[in-house]
């Protein structure tokens, strides 16, 4: 039996196990994923042993995403630019960093039906991890304008510098009002979200966004932005299209084999059910 898992800490409550061992099932392969709980200290023990022949390799979860470059072989260029790995390929010893996030967030907002950049401008609220990979993503997607907003601007400024080409752009909190009506994808890629009652903008800015713009929050369920943004009548999209998506992609990445990206949904989304009901 081929094995992987997820190196995170903590871990105990991801949904990948349920959606990579549905895959495994659905196409037959001798193969289990499993949670690696894995402090910081440990980090480098646990991928050196992703090197054995029976594993196939692993997802990397915060807070150890950056941590886990230099113990791989090679990173490819989509990690690099996002600075961190959270898939890690198993070939013959030799250890591929890579992240499948942006790769994740690109194929969800494909799904929603937003093609084409060229002519868009994306609102990215956040300048964390998540927003990074978010930047790629679009820039990916080629989208013409890419704002960027945080509570503390410098932060904000610093990743704009960083991922830039002329079509990341810092945008003062205080201005966000101007920039709401002019975004087609406005994006919550802050922690605001986890918990009820929590919003990275308020229901009165949510009033200034244009009927045609899709809401996007990278939490894997409705969260108080969405509904408020449904109730106007507007596209959204939450985080569990990216997960599956993201997940899918690290499927492929270990087994060589297109993954069954709808059996890994509904696995999903059977979870999450089962979870609320047992609350």
């Amino acid at each position: 039996m081929k094995l992987c898992g997820l190196i995170g800490d903590p871990v105990e409550h991801s949904l990948s196990p349920v959606m990579q061992n549905a895959a495994f099932q659905h196409l037959g392969l001798d193969a289990t994923y499993a949670l690696w709980p894995t402090v910081a200290p440990e980090v480098s023990e646990r991928i050196a042993s992703l090197r054995s022949s029976n594993v196939l390799g692993a997802n990397v979860t915060v807070p150890h995403k950056q941590l886990a470059m230099p113990e791989c072989d090679d990173v490819s260029d989509t990690a690099r630019l996002i600075g961190a790995v959270n898939t890690i390929i198993n070939e013959s010893g030799r250890l591929r960093g890579d992240n499948t996030d942006a790769y994740g967030f690109m194929a969800s907002v494909k799904a929603a039906g937003l093609r084409d950049g060229r002519q868009a401008t994306a609102l990215v609220l956040g300048a964390g991890g998540a927003a990074r990979a978010v930047i790629v993503g679009l820039q990916q997607l080629e989208f013409r304008r890419i704002l960027l907003v945080n509570r503390t601007a410098g932060k904000a400024r610093e990743l704009a510098d960083e991922l830039g080409g002329g079509d990341v752009l810092a945008v003062d909190w205080e201005s966000l009002d101007d920039s709401l009506p002019e975004s087609t994808l406005i994006v919550n890629a802050t922690s605001l979200g986890w918990h009820d009652g929590e919003m990275p903008i308020s229901p009165e800015q949510v009033l200034l966004v244009s009927r045609d713009a899709l809401v996007f929050d990278l939490t894997y369920r409705e969260t108080d932005l969405l509904r408020e943004a449904k109730s106007r009548g507007l596209s959204t999209v939450d985080g569990l299209e990216m997960l599956v998506r993201q997940g899918a992609r690290s499927f492929s990445m270990w087994t060589g084999k297109e993954a069954p990206v709808d059996v890994m949904r509904r696995a999903v989304q059977a979870e999450q059910a089962r979870r609320a009901g047992s609350r």
